[in-house]
């Protein structure tokens, strides 16, 4: 049974707890396995099974989890500099990218590391990407101030159709340059921090107790059908059991 916390921000989401089951899927971010307990069980699409503690599993592999014990799992955005770096480094050991063996091997530097288990599922995290993929991750940086305001403009937009035109007209940038400014302070693209802070408006919506298709219009939907699609194909899970099966860690999209 899944049961524990997920920290929800733009790019990423991360979930710490009891890892259940998960039947066969595939899913647009990059995922993260992390056991920290009893071993973790994965199935690829051909059929090829592994027990172990780390993996890494690009975007679109077809894949099945079981758990029973405690873990860390993290969906990384597969078109930013992280999740990016992420998949070169599957890529780089050789083997077909959506077989298991490739996602465990992607992952055995974790094995070799000290992880501190004992702090927040979102500092482990950290420590595993800067392990993983340190070249994706953007250099700290004092966020530029057009883009810290963008960030701040953004919520209220997101009940609607969403243009860097205009949100760029709202902080006085091109918007070109704005562009540029997600993709290079944030690592991540413009309309991929949209998506994200789209799926963050609505399952918080849910969370609060408010129906799908009230989360899906509040966050820009077109109706329930559409979030829940977004969501499955996003992380392979529908809104409403994220909703229901954890409990919610919030925390600012970004800092500067």
């Amino acid at each position: 049974m899944w049961q524990g916390t997920v920290a929800l921000r733009p790019g990423r989401l991360v979930y710490a707890g009891q890892v259940g089951d998960a039947h066969r899927h595939r899913h647009a971010a990059v995922q993260l396995v992390l056991a920290t307990e009893e071993l973790v069980w994965l199935c690829d699409g051909s059929g090829a099974q592994w027990r172990g503690r780390a993996a890494v599993i690009p975007s679109g592999a077809e894949h099945e989890i079981a758990g029973g014990g405690a873990g860390v799992l993290a969906w990384i955005d597969a078109d930013g500099a992280l999740g990016q770096a992420l998949t070169a480094r599957v890529r780089r050991t050789g083997l077909p990218v959506g077989s298991v063996a490739a996602w465990a091997s992607a992952a055995q530097p974790l094995l070799d590391t000290s992880l501190a288990v004992g702090d927040s599922a979102s500092g482990m995290v950290d420590q595993v990407l800067a392990t993983l993929a340190p070249a994706g991750a953007p250099a700290p940086v004092s966020l530029h101030p057009a883009l810290r305001q963008a960030i701040a403009v953004l919520p209220t937009m997101l009940d609607q159709s969403v243009r860097l035109e205009r949100l760029a007209a709202a902080v006085g940038i091109s918007a070109s340059r704005l562009g540029h400014l997600f993709s290079d302070e944030l690592g991540l693209p413009f309309r991929a921090y949209v998506r994200w802070a789209r799926l963050q408006r609505a399952i918080d919506h849910a969370r609060l107790g408010g129906t799908l298709t009230e989360a899906a219009h509040a966050a820009g939907f077109a109706d329930s059908a559409h979030l829940t699609r977004v969501c499955h194909e996003m992380f392979g899970l529908a809104p409403s059991g994220l909703a229901r099966a954890v409990h919610w860690h919030r925390r600012r999209a970004v800092s500067g």
